[in-house]
């Protein structure tokens, strides 16, 4: 019994299944190039921008705070607010978006 409907389901509608499975597959690389790929790029850029962090650099955190590195000590930063103002914060909190948008319209 098992042997006739697997027969029929191959006679009849094998390109069907090959036709689900294509669809199925090309979705499934749409969705890698279109959302997956492109965020493993950014988190990429925004780690390497983190590490090479350095003093003197323009930078603003993801609180909006503007301001110049003073220093870098393993995993925090000290930013120079304004003269003699200066705030430590981590260097996760340094926004690679904001960061970049802030030194090219200056």
């Amino acid at each position: 019994m098992i042997s006739t409907i697997l027969a029929q389901a191959a006679a009849g509608g094998g390109s069907g299944i090959l036709g689900q499975v294509f669809l199925f597959g090309s979705i499934i690389l749409i969705m890698y190039f279109f959302m997956i790929r492109p965020q493993q790029k950014k988190q990429k850029e925004s780690k390497k921008f983190i590490e090479e962090i350095k003093k003197g650099d323009a930078v603003v955190t993801i609180g909006g705070l503007h301001g110049k590195v003073a220093s870098v000590d393993g995993d925090t930063v000290i930013l120079e607010l304004d003269r003699g103002l200066k705030v430590t914060v981590e260097k996760s909190a340094i926004s690679l978006d904001f960061s970049k948008k802030s030194t090219s319209s200056k």
